[in-house]
């Protein structure tokens, strides 16, 4: 005699064993203002030549050959260590018909509590001679 199969319901699991997916989180903390304008090549100039106390048309030189640097390294796709600024990593790259497109990641390093930004000093130990010296 033929039997029929038993057919099978799927049963419900139980919700303790059911996956669970974390609720989305918005990170805030380390967002941009938005109402700061672009920093355009002529601020950031005249903002070199205040900090450094140098004169302009020694400052634009040196600022344009930097620039020139930085974006040939960029689209050689080397990543950059540059100090204070941080370090950039190039991610993607996408050429297009009017120029090059490339998704980067900067990683900078926190501010320190002493008040110093620049990071010349650190790691410099003090040396003094000995007075019988």
């Amino acid at each position: 005699m033929a039997t029929k199969p038993a057919t099978r319901k799927a049963a419900a699991k139980p919700a303790s064993t059911r996956s669970k997916i974390p609720a989305p989180v918005l990170v805030t903390e380390a967002a941009v203002d938005p109402a700061q304008p672009d920093l355009k090549r002529l601020e950031l100039l005249e903002q070199v030549v205040a900090r450094a106390e140098v004169k302009k048309k020694f400052a634009k030189p040196v600022l344009d050959a930097a620039l020139a640097l930085i974006g040939e390294a960029l689209a050689e796709g080397r990543d950059l260590n540059l100090g204070p600024m941080g370090k950039i990593k190039v991610n993607r790259t996408r050429n297009l018909a009017n120029g090059i497109v490339m998704v980067a990641r900067i990683r900078q390093t926190a501010p320190r509590a002493g008040g110093n930004e620049t990071g010349d000093d650190t790691d410099v130990k003090e040396v003094v001679a000995d007075p019988a010296e």
